[in-house]
């Protein structure tokens, strides 16, 4: 009953209908819409064979449409019926299940939509009504634990080259994390790895909590965008509930460049490196919408990757989207070639939790295991070329002599919390005393 109630309330009684007049350079020109639709709206330009597009521009006497695929067949004077902008609603059912950017599952079962709809772009919590950042979070991962730690409605940035680990890092995390409930983005992932990150990467432990909001990478660049949005207004429909959402996203690279295309077809022109301007705004609204949610309701703590060529922090995705978060996160290749995982480089990472997440005495322990760390790190090729003699600097004796331990750290799990990841790193702090080693 109760979805037949909410199918009802989404039946709209006039239709529109427009027809088809100019095909060009990828987009449509519509006549007899441009009075009834607006920017986001949604038409129909063949019945016949589902093809759907969006409105990317209005003039005086037209709509400009932007199709979800390839135009092939459609003719002048073609029907094309308005459908508005697409909502979603929903619900509880939804926990457990793989969808796609509408609301549709791809997992062959039937789904019912809940009873209030929700808007793709919602605004963000008023600022001054919004909580500060919570208590720190068990993540099932040592490093997370303790050198970067992740706290409730925290907002981070994970950046990694191809091929480094990054999908399974994101897998652990949704599993390991404290939360009620998780909800991944997949945007423009490659169509044979959606089944595989599901079933073997997250596995069903992990999507027993999970909504899994995907766009493959063939899809249009209307649907991975809007993919980025959905993903947001689930874990929204989560967090008002009052629970606590884990959102990742990944990744933030494809949905600017899907964007990109977006708003180079709509006639925007490119000018930051080759992204539009309106870039960095729909970044950072996009991030601003998780967080801590206004008092009496539930918190979004969002992980968001960001793909990095050549490990360069300063392409435009990842210079926008590292100013509005809570802390970075970077995946080092070289760390991945030599078979520590996650590759994490904890001195180009950064968790703005800190000191406040960790107690005085946890706050110490991460400053000198930082400090140990980034001795060794200035020194490193002399030490590898065997020019280092021990007992000349005692602080970079000690950093040599905890490296092994401090290295090894970093990679392991820890399933009792927090607390046991500290005595983990106290223990690696009191590495036996020994010769000059040479990693």
């Amino acid at each position: 009953m109760e979805s037949i109630a909410a199918g009802i309330t989404r039946l709209r009684i006039p239709r529109y209908f427009g027809s088809v007049t100019e095909v060009r350079a990828g987009l449509v020109r519509v006549a007899g819409l441009n009075t009834h639709a607006s920017i986001g709206d949604r038409v129909v330009l063949s019945a016949q064979s589902g093809l759907a597009g969006e409105v990317v521009a209005l003039g005086g006497q037209y709509a400009e449409i932007l199709p979800e695929a390839p135009v092939e067949g459609l003719s002048i004077g073609a029907e094309v019926e308005l459908i508005f902008a697409p909502r979603l609603s929903p619900s509880d059912t939804w926990i457990g299940r793989i969808i796609d950017p509408f609301g549709n599952p791809l997992d062959g079962r039937p789904m019912s939509p809940g009873r209030a709809e929700r808007s793709f772009n919602a605004s963000p919590p008023a600022a001054v009504t919004r909580k500060r950042l919570g208590a720190r979070l068990d993540t099932g991962l040592a490093v997370f634990d303790t050198l970067l730690p992740i706290v409730r409605g925290q907002r981070i940035g994970l950046f990694a080259g191809s091929g480094v680990g990054k999908s399974t890092l994101l897998a652990n995390l949704s599993r390991g994390v404290d939360a009620d409930i998780v909800v991944i983005a997949l945007i423009g992932e490659r169509g044979r790895e959606l089944r595989e990150f599901v079933e073997n990467v997250l596995g069903a432990e992990g999507m027993a909590r999970a909504v899994v909001v995907a766009a493959t990478s063939d899809q249009s660049p209307l649907i991975r965008r809007r993919c980025a949005w959905a993903a947001m207004a689930v874990a929204e429909h989560f967090r008002d509930a009052g629970r606590h959402v884990l959102l990742l996203a990944d990744s933030i690279t494809r949905f600017a460049e899907a964007h990109r295309e977006v708003a180079l077809a709509s006639g925007e022109s490119a000018s930051y490196r080759g992204f539009p301007p309106s870039t960095s705004h729909l970044i950072m609204s996009l991030a601003e919408r998780a967080g801590p949610g206004p008092e009496g309701k539930g918190d979004i703590t969002g992980i968001f990757s960001v793909l990095v060529a050549g490990s360069d922090m300063e392409e435009p995705v990842a210079d926008i989207l590292r100013g509005v978060l809570d802390g970075h996160v970077v995946l080092d290749r070289a760390i991945a070639e030599r078979g520590r995982f996650p590759a994490v480089d904890v001195l180009r990472s950064v968790s703005r939790s800190l000191p406040h997440a960790a107690t005085d005495a946890e706050n110490a322990l991460i400053g000198r295991a930082r400090a140990a760390l980034g001795a060794y790190a200035e020194s490193e090729l002399m030490i590898r070329a065997g020019l280092y003699a021990s007992g000349s600097d005692p602080a970079l004796d000690e950093a040599v002599r905890l490296y092994p331990a401090l290295d090894k750290f970093v990679a392991l799990s820890s399933p009792d919390g927090c607390a046991s990841s500290f005595a983990m790193l106290s223990s690696a702090l009191r590495a036996p005393r020994g010769g000059t080693q040479r990693i």
